[in-house]
């Protein structure tokens, strides 16, 4: 897959969408220590994709791979998660025992955000079946020329190490680490202004 098939997500791609980055990630570790129980995740992580990253879709920073089985979303300065509704989401979806740690981690992540302006990446994925194949690249570059083009930073959390070195190839540098109780760490990673 080149940067050519990373074409720009309409919203009326946007379940299309959210159905590839729920089939992404579901052997995250973060995202099913979240959701563990395979019917609470497919349930509600869709739900939480489109409260936390859907805003991409509003401000034409989604992006996928034509045939479907890849998607980034990204979300230009100044746009936000709907915390709101995304808290509502964990109520209902997340164990009980467990949404001490889950709001506690999430707080985290809120509080990890660089104080540079940047775009943020809340969401990127492809198929299992298809990894290993360019598709996450060709995401990552298609989002990463609006902000070289606009000389501003990147940042994303890892949820899942195996994806660091990925995101090193693309000039992401590790910037801490956020976890809280049982929870599995998450990396920040900051990619500065070009």
């Amino acid at each position: 897959m080149s940067s050519s098939t990373a074409v720009s997500a309409q919203p009326s791609d946007r379940e299309q969408s959210i159905a590839s980055l729920v089939t992404a990630f579901t052997l995250d570790p973060f995202i099913r220590w979240m959701f563990p129980d395979p019917c609470q995740y497919l349930n509600y992580f869709p739900e939480v994709l489109k409260y936390f990253a859907g805003g991409a879709f509003d401000n034409a920073s989604a992006y996928r791979s034509e045939d479907y089985f890849a998607a980034a979303l990204w979300l230009p300065p100044g746009v936000s998660p709907d915390e709101e509704s995304l808290g509502k989401v964990m109520e209902e979806g997340v164990a009980p025992a467990l949404q001490g740690e889950v709001f506690a981690v999430l707080e985290k992540v809120g509080m990890s955000h660089p104080e540079d302006e940047h775009w943020y990446l809340p969401a990127i994925g492809v198929d299992p079946m298809y990894q290993g194949k360019g598709y996450g690249s060709a995401l990552l570059e298609r989002g990463l020329e609006v902000c070289d083009h606009n000389h501003l930073a990147a940042y994303l959390e890892a949820t899942n190490p195996l994806n660091i070195p990925l995101y090193h190839q693309f000039g992401f540098e590790v910037i801490g680490k956020i976890q809280a109780g049982s929870s599995p760490a998450i990396t920040p990673m900051f990619r500065a202004a070009r």
